[in-house]
């Protein structure tokens, strides 16, 4: 309680001065496509407002090293950016866009997201926090030392997954899955302790995996989000022309990376092409033994989801 009225008393000398300042944590690097997203929102936010609230981006997980859910509901930091399916505290609904193939494409996926965006603005709520944009990353591939090219070859990979739907699915494809914070995920394919990683082109390149594997199928596993999110005292510490500002921010940043995202794919794929990464597509084969898996995943999924969550899907599949 001192904790959060401390805050509030902060925030309350900072409107009185007639200038807000807030800290976004950006989970990834300064080059990063979605911390680049969030520089550009922050640019737009203090042009919009006048100059009345600035934001600061603080890339590389620099304010927040645990759970981002907690740390912007305690006031830690006032914003952050999160990878959905990774948040701890998400619940269910926070995995939703990392079923596998149930998008398909870029255009699915925005239709899912916009399907499920009250239930996660509902669960951000429930964390003393409100949703303002989400963004997916390029589709998920599989990065290997040797080609995927049937179910069989996931038998003795040790691969690291990022949520537990991704880890269900290599355990039932035969692999054995590991979780691991990103920071690892170099070192720990350098020293064997993985050796393969189901993420985006973005993420490969962003990581150098050249340098540590040779092979990237494009099974397009899933599209996962990520998201941007405000503690809600300092939501609530803005004037109404200001919460018209981020929200205005907010909405022409999704738009634009959600078209940007595109792009960044066929650059990262180039990049990788470029140092040696051999891409090759999933053989229709190869997709419909994974559609096997996916199939019951989704079944298991659904069996303990909720109302909403199901009305989620029933509408998707209209």
């Amino acid at each position: 309680m001192l904790k959060q009225g401390l805050l509030i008393a902060g925030l309350a000398a900072s409107v009185l001065a007639g200038n807000i300042k807030m800290d976004l944590n950006a989970k990834y690097g300064a080059n990063n496509f979605h911390t680049k997203g969030a520089q550009e929102f922050a640019s737009l936010v203090k042009d919009y407002t006048k100059g009345s609230v600035n934001i600061t981006v603080h890339p590389g997980s620099a304010l927040i090293k645990g759970n981002p859910l907690k740390a912007v509901k305690d006031g830690t930091v006032a914003m952050t950016d999160m990878f959905i399916p990774f948040t701890s505290g998400g619940g269910k609904v926070f995995g939703v866009s990392a079923l596998p193939f149930i998008a398909n494409s870029y255009d699915d996926a925005f239709k899912l997201y916009q399907l499920a965006k009250p239930a996660y603005e509902k669960t951000a709520r429930k964390w003393n926090q409100k949703l303002l944009y989400s963004v997916t990353w390029p589709a998920s591939g599989f990065y290997s030392k040797k080609e995927l090219t049937s179910i069989n070859d996931f038998k003795g990979v040790k691969t690291r997954t990022y949520d537990k739907n991704s880890a269900a699915f290599v355990n039932m494809a035969g692999g054995s899955a590991v979780a691991l914070p990103w920071g690892e995920v170099y070192s720990s394919l350098r020293t064997g302790m993985v050796d393969s990683v189901v993420t985006s082109s973005s993420s490969g390149k962003d990581g150098k995996f050249w340098e540590v594997l040779s092979n990237y199928t494009k099974i397009n596993y899933a599209y996962p989000l990520q998201a941007v999110t405000i503690n809600l005292d300092y939501w609530n510490s803005l004037d109404k022309n200001q919460k018209e500002a981020l929200t205005k921010a907010a909405s022409e940043i999704e738009k634009s990376q959600w078209q940007a995202v595109r792009v960044e794919e066929k650059t990262a794929l180039e990049e990788l092409a470029k140092n040696g990464i051999k891409i090759t597509e999933a053989s229709p084969e190869l997709k419909k033994e994974l559609d096997v898996i996916a199939n019951k995943l989704l079944t298991k999924y659904l069996d303990g989801a909720n109302s909403d969550i199901k009305a989620i899907f029933k509408e998707y599949r209209k």
